[in-house]
């Protein structure tokens, strides 16, 4: 598949996002019992983050409306979180952080040159990528290659999510949603 059809496959017609998260490319097959395990996570993961982003105004002056005392206590559980995710994350040596563009059907993710070589189209990988800054736990998920061009930093890889389940794919679509939303809400900020 060309670099263009896969860009296609992958992003039109859906809400895709374009971020920097930590993210590597793991060469690894999961066998079909670690995909439902893994899939089981990811859903869990998601449902879990949208719980807590639903949970929160998106405009800042909702925050007024809100009882201050329930207000102290989001923010003394924000630095909770944010504390044992860092004191986590000491312990793990950091993955890279890559800008990304994603959808619930796939990404497209540079990597350097010097990257493990997964640059055949439809080898099997896994892609690890951290959601959320406070959670030490990252999203992992089955890809296929799809395609692989030249870029200026090394190559970029066009991958697509590997036979998730149906309600897998949908939490992540609300998930890039509500991402999409957000930079979108952000933008308008800065005008």
């Amino acid at each position: 598949m060309s670099p263009e059809a896969a860009r296609q496959a992958l992003f039109d017609d859906v809400i895709a996002t374009v971020e920097s998260r930590p993210a590597v490319l793991l060469p690894e097959a999961p066998d079909a019992s670690r995909r439902r395990g893994l899939a089981t996570r990811a859903e869990a993961l998601l449902r879990a983050l949208a719980l807590v982003e639903d949970g929160r105004p998106d405009e800042p002056e909702e925050h007024g409306q809100a009882d201050p005392a329930l207000r102290r206590l989001e923010a003394k559980v924000d630095l909770l979180v944010s504390l044992v995710g860092s004191l986590l994350q000491r312990e793990q040596t950091p993955d890279p952080l890559r800008t990304l563009q994603w959808s619930a059907r796939g990404a497209s993710i540079e990597l350097p040159m010097d990257a493990p070589a997964l640059a055949a189209a439809g080898a099997i990988a896994m892609l690890r990528l951290h959601l959320s800054d406070a959670l030490p736990e990252p999203l992992q998920l089955p890809v296929r290659v799809l395609a692989v061009e030249p870029s200026p930093a090394g190559r970029r890889l066009f991958l697509q999510f590997d036979h998730l389940p149906p309600s897998l794919e949908a939490l992540l679509e609300r998930h890039l949603f509500r991402t999409h939303r957000r930079a979108i809400a952000e933008s308008r900020r800065q005008r």
